[in-house]
């Protein structure tokens, strides 16, 4: 497993929903319908259209089937979802979390 390293400055552009990177670049390139997409799949026209328009999230049983289908990881588009999300609370709660103190251990 690879090592992780504490990145201390947090990411001015938001990450890229996992949908958006499915409408842009892999439908596209597979030259193929949504419709035959969702089939192939195995889920609805409606929830992977839910996820293309970045209105629904990548599950992880989603995330296990893209990695199945686009020939990678499960793991790439659990950490897209994962960036997505990280990176739209940390700016939701800014506010709320600035009196929290920070604690590091001894």
């Amino acid at each position: 497993m690879p090592r992780e390293y504490k990145v201390r400055t947090k990411p001015a552009m938001q990450p890229p929903h996992p949908g958006a990177i499915l409408r842009l670049d892999v439908v596209p390139a597979l030259r193929i319908s949504i419709a035959q997409a969702a089939r192939e799949l195995g889920v609805s026209r409606q929830l992977l259209h839910g996820i293309l328009a970045e209105k629904l999230p990548v599950s992880a049983e989603m995330a296990v089937r893209l990695g199945k289908w686009c020939g990678n990881d499960a793991h790439l588009w659990i950490a897209l979802q994962r960036d997505y999300d990280l990176w739209r609370a940390e700016r939701k709660l800014a506010s709320r979390i600035s009196g929290i103190p920070t604690h590091e251990a001894v």
